[in-house]
């Protein structure tokens, strides 16, 4: 199909896989709430103004297209048909967008002197980036292939359709020749390049980029794109993804959303072969659409991973859209129990986490809202459970009602006093770490949060997003990691390029990793570590991505703008001494908006994949979602399935010690049960990698709430087992196939 009728058949819902379901299929969901929900959202995207959204960009193509008529032999007319031109680039309607900069490169003789250069500055700027865009639609998505934007690129994913670029080239190079140190246009030169095949030596030498700019500093084995093979590789725009096993068959499934009003959730179940099935319809959820983010919890402790979708973000007071509590019933439906369970409200996010604050067995919801300058305040929510099924709202009792930019939240007990300590991400403000204290007030909910950020030594950076607790060092305390995004900030994209380039960024923040001293007490050690490295991170999780049993990173890169493109990023942890640059050597460097990221061992071979939800915010940045098959071999493992029983079921908050014989001596590994970052919700199962491990010594146990403490003789490697509290290990049976199918 050629790229403008993709496009066109994608942005206009225009197949019955991509479509929101039509009233006729509606009636077949099984659950009135459910549809309460679909009305809802039907009646918060009529009341969407495009105009005051950036974002809607087919919507605005039709104002600007208004506007520019109307100003038809005025001044404004250039100024509008450059609006106009972005936003039919921005909308996928790139050719009809390039034409529409050379009309307006025609009128600019008509522009005040003080105006012109800016102008003409941003019509080649708009050139370049629309015909790279081209290029892409005619090639990584009309001839997708595993290898299709990974950074650098190899000749599998090289463009075979040759215009999009051969142009793009063109406009950089005008750029760079009135502004040599324009180094946007300089990477985007040098991408360009590579996407034909021509780089690096095809590139002029003042601009070169060499393939050292991409070396890594430890050889890991190439993963592979298999999304495509699986059956789970769909075209959206930013979304969220959770890896779990939803029906409790012993197989790892996938439930993904994207934030674009007509975007379908997706439930997929593996078939236990390495291929799944998209069971969105049967489940009765494919009629509810969107969501920016996702996560899953047992929030009622009947056995099956509940799911809670999250909205609004981003869009700031038009962002007042409900999120969604999809309750599993264990029959392979889920119903929409937003109202019922008392967690229904109207506030722009991205942001929660599930934890068991009060430590009565039964997980709480805390809600990280977004409150801008300007707009409404929309304070955090924390829902406390009332152990049935039901929530009551007291964020405000407990001190947790922070108004603030919240782009990322995170749980975990940091002083190991068996309560859940809660830390929130503020984009542009002050980030929070609130510490949980017993409340012995009649009629209180039992606990207080109370402020330690200064004191624990947590503060900044200022622009951050994602963050999460994990023990990176194993020495047993929960560190915490605060990526940054300053590319959001000030709407310039310069600094992708000045960092693609080489060269260091002045003044920009870099993420933070906080190693936990105890005693409440944190140590910046991301400079020692080296996590200081620049990036634009959104979707971002943590997993053992060697199974050596240290924890390492994935960031996913971009941002709103159709050329922030820069490859995600791969950190292994090199015993929690220093973190190393993996990306390129395992192929990992993808260049497409990283959003929703999850580990889990969706093969049963001991190690983890990854899944990772690509696409951007403006209608036409869609870009299928990828699943790299991780390619280890020859590590040890072991993989735990916790069920509390006086501890919530899902075990959510349990620490895991794993002690272990190994030919230099032992040494211990340590986990807390949970799905990891703030934005992608990896498996709850504990995917241990044991690395070079000749025997486990002991397992120990401690239980959230209950604080009961177990330690187990150690169990065989390389296996799955069973834990219920207080029980012994149960060997599990699995049967580990090949992603994509075959056995």
């Amino acid at each position: 199909m050629p790229a403008a009728s993709l496009i066109v058949t994608w942005l206009g819902a225009a197949t019955a896989q991509e479509a929101a379901a039509p009233p006729a299929a509606r009636a077949a969901v099984p659950y009135p709430s459910t549809l309460r929900m679909v009305e809802r959202l039907d009646e918060c995207k009529a009341a969407a103004v495009p105009d005051q959204n950036n974002f809607m960009s087919r919507e605005r193509v039709a104002i600007f297209t208004r506007r520019t008529k109307a100003a038809a032999g005025t001044p404004r007319e250039t100024e509008m048909r450059l609006r106009l031109a972005l936003e039919l680039i921005q909308a996928g309607d790139t050719l009809a967008g390039i034409e529409e900069l050379d009309r307006v490169e025609a009128g600019l003789a008509s522009i005040p002197a003080a105006m012109r250069a800016r102008m003409q500055a941003q019509v080649e700027r708009w050139r370049g980036v629309g015909w790279l865009r081209l290029g892409e639609q005619e090639n990584c998505l009309d001839r997708h292939c595993c290898s299709s934007c990974i950074a650098p690129i190899e000749p599998g994913g090289q463009h075979a359709a040759r215009r999009g670029s051969e142009n793009a080239v063109k406009a950089f190079e005008r750029i760079l020749a009135a502004s040599p140190k324009d180094d946007e246009a300089r990477w985007l030169l040098n991408l360009a390049h590579m996407t034909l095949g021509t780089w690096p030596d095809g590139v002029p030498e003042a601009f070169r980029i060499g393939r050292e700019r991409f070396a890594s500093e430890w050889d890991l084995p190439r993963w592979r794109d298999v999304a495509g093979e699986c059956g789970v590789a769909h075209s959206t725009i930013s979304g969220g993804a959770c890896i779990e096993d939803f029906d409790r068959d012993g197989d790892l499934d996938l439930l993904c959303s994207s934030m674009g009003w007509d975007d379908p959730l997706r439930y997929y179940v593996s078939n236990g072969d390495g291929t799944f099935t998209d069971r969105a319809k049967e489940a009765g959820i494919d009629v509810l659409c969107g969501g920016l983010n996702c996560l899953q919890a047992d929030y009622d402790n009947d056995g099956f991973a509940d799911v809670l979708v999250l909205r609004g973000g981003w869009l700031q007071d038009m962002g007042r859209i409900p999120n969604s509590l999809l309750r599993n019933r264990g029959d392979g439906t889920f119903e929409d129990v937003t109202e019922a369970a008392g967690v229904l409200s109207w506030h722009p996010t991205q942001a929660a986490v599930f934890a068991d604050f009060d430590g009565d067995g039964w997980l709480d919801l805390a809600i990280g809202n977004e409150s801008s300058r300007g707009g409404r305040n929309h304070p955090c929510e924390l829902y406390w459970n009332q152990r049935d099924g039901t929530f009551r709202e007291i964020a405000a009792e407990v001190g947790a009602a922070h108004c603030a930019m919240v782009k990322g939240i995170a749980a975990a007990d940091v002083d190991d006093d068996g309560r859940p300590e809660l830390f929130l991400s503020c984009r542009a403000g002050t980030d929070v770490l609130l510490h949980n204290r017993p409340d012995p007030t009649p009629g209180s909910p039992g606990f207080r949060f109370v402020d330690i950020t200064r004191s624990a030594g947590t503060i900044g950076p200022e622009m951050s997003f994602p963050c999460w607790f994990f023990d990176y060092d194993n020495d047993g305390r929960e560190d915490l990691f605060v990526a940054t995004n300053a590319g959001f900030n000030g709407g310039t994209y310069d600094t992708v390029g000045t960092f693609m380039c080489g060269r260091a960024v002045e003044g920009l923040e870099m993420p933070k990793l906080y190693r936990n001293l105890g005693g409440l007490r944190f140590e910046d050690v991301s400079a020692a570590v080296r996590v200081d490295r620049a990036a634009l991170t959104m979707g971002s999780n943590f997993g053992d991505l060697d199974a050596d049993g240290w924890l390492d990173l994935y960031l996913g890169n971009g941002g709103p703008d159709l050329g922030a493109l820069l490859p995600n990023v791969a950190l292994r942890n090199d015993r929690g001494v220093v973190f190393q640059e993996v990306t390129t050597t395992a192929g990992l460097g993808h260049l497409q908006k990283g959003h929703g990221v999850a580990f889990g061992d969706l093969d049963h071979d001991g190690d983890e994949d990854l899944y990772e939800e690509l696409g951007g915010f403006v209608s036409s940045d869609f870009y299928p979602a990828v699943l790299f098959e991780n390619p280890t071999t020859g590590r040890r493992f072991i993989t735990l399935r916790l069920e509390g029983v006086k501890a919530n079921r899902a075990a959510i908050g349990a620490r895991v010690r794993v002690d272990l014989a190994t030919p230099s001596g032992p040494r211990s590994l340590h986990r807390t049960v949970g799905t990891g970052g703030s934005f992608g919700s990896s498996s709850l199962q504990q995917e241990i990698g044991l690395g070079d491990a000749t025997a486990i010594t002991a397992i120990h146990v401690r239980w959230p709430g209950s604080g009961t403490v177990q330690e187990l003789p150690g169990p065989a490697m390389d296996a799955v087992y069973r834990l219920v509290e207080g029980g012994a290990l149960e060997p599990v049976a699995v049967k580990p196939f090949r992603l994509g199918g075959g056995g």
